[in-house]
């Protein structure tokens, strides 16, 4: 890939002839970071397999659905030397012989596998109609679908966005933005993770900008025109976006990995697999003890470094650091021009302190948006160059007793 990488900060030279094949699986904002990262020792051939030849800003998908930027970057700015890139989809993980089975019908041989396959759109089968005319926007291909028959909708056309979470508050706001004319259902209330005080700055934003929001409503029906609520109201919608719900791949239990509900890897608090010490876990897709931190790239990138390092470890013979993690905010954009930043305790639950306006539009974009590309390559020019850590953790303070989520065999 690129040659930015710089052999002088690449440690652990050991028998060069004694390669150990790592494979990362996912290209995303964990993947890619854990790829750098592992350029610290040359003596580790590191393979990411990817099913996209480009790098996808999850980020950046509502304001490519509306026209504003793209959100493909080529992986060639953003890995280091010495990192291969595969084209494929990986299909299972075979333990036993150690290969990660790909789409192709090729196998790569591992010593490790750091399995960050990110999460994706669930558009519920039990709703009539969601599968057949709800657009998701979770991937790069939905978003590509999205932009296209957005395309042909007229500007004054009603639009629905099905579900009251960030993704789909920055969908609407980028879409009023545009002259569209949005409602959004919303099963709980409106950003249901932040305090009350932050609620009310995005739902006053909403208003003024001429969001229609239905809290507290649920979608029965899916049509082609519309969408039908749980108590017969029938909301017009010549475009109907579905952002309510996140799932993970089915790779980890597809190779007989124990999982989470959900279908998240369940591992211990290196991020390694509970099933396989040869698996470490990174992103969306991980549930470190059965306690998932939320899905973000926030949590993505710090993870992806951790990862790394306790590959590194194993490797070296030593003992993986424990994660600590901790929040401070989360925030939402509302346009090109404000947003709203919502502080949080270290387990992520508000506090009743935000900051609105044009001033968190402008942490959202510089942090929020482009931090992470820079992270990325900041980590391809100099591997080890970021944390791994977000604060003081409040992963010490779990218990080691068994997880809270159900695990699935």
């Amino acid at each position: 890939m690129s040659d930015s990488g710089d052999a002088a900060c690449l440690e652990g030279m050991t028998d060069l002839n004694a390669i150990t094949q790592v494979v990362v699986i996912g290209g995303g904002y964990a993947g890619a970071v854990a790829a750098n990262r592992l350029r610290l020792r040359r003596d580790i051939e590191i393979t990411l397999v990817n099913p996209r030849p480009e790098f996808v800003e999850r980020m950046r998908l509502h304001q490519f659905v509306a026209g504003t930027h793209e959100a493909a970057i080529g992986y060639e700015t953003l890995l280091g030397a010495g990192v291969r890139l595969i084209v494929d989809r990986a299909v299972r993980v075979d333990t036993a012989t150690r290969r990660v089975e790909l789409g192709s019908g090729r196998a790569l041989e591992y010593d490790y596998v750091v399995y960050a396959v990110g999460s994706t759109a669930t558009v519920p089968a039990s709703i009539p109609g969601a599968a057949e005319f709800a657009y998701p926007i979770a991937e790069y291909e939905h978003a590509q679908r999205l932009r296209a028959a957005l395309a042909d909708v007229p500007v004054g056309a009603p639009i629905v966005v099905v579900g009251g979470g960030l993704t789909g508050i920055e969908t609407a706001a980028e879409l009023v933005e545009q002259g569209r004319a949005v409602t959004i259902v919303s099963g709980e209330g409106l950003a249901a993770n932040f305090s009350n005080p932050a609620r009310r700055s995005v739902a006053k934003w909403l208003a003024g900008n001429g969001v229609e929001v239905r809290e507290q409503a649920r979608v029965r029906e899916v049509r082609r025109d519309g969408v039908v609520l749980a108590d017969g109201d029938v909301l017009p919608g010549a475009l109907t976006i579905w952002t309510a719900g996140f799932g993970v791949p089915e790779l980890a239990s597809r190779s007989g990995l124990r999982t989470d509900e959900l279908g998240r890897l369940l591992t211990d608090e290196t991020l390694t697999s509970i099933d396989d010490d040869r698996i470490v876990a990174a992103g969306d897709a991980v549930a470190p003890s059965g306690r998932p931190l939320r899905m973000s790239c926030y949590a993505a990138q710090p993870l992806g470094a951790q990862a790394a390092d306790t590959v590194l470890a194993r490797i070296a013979g030593a003992e993986p650091s424990v994660l600590d993690v901790a929040f401070v905010a989360c925030t939402v954009g509302l346009g090109s021009r404000a947003g709203v930043m919502q502080f949080s305790r270290r387990d992520d639950t508000p506090v009743p302190m935000y900051l609105g306006g044009r001033v968190a539009g402008q942490i959202k974009e510089r942090v929020g948006l482009a931090g992470p590309i820079a992270t990325i390559r900041k980590e391809a020019r100099k591997p080890g160059a970021i944390p791994t850590f977000m604060g003081l953790g409040r992963r010490k303070e779990l218990s080691a007793a068994e997880p809270k989520s159900t695990v699935q065999p």
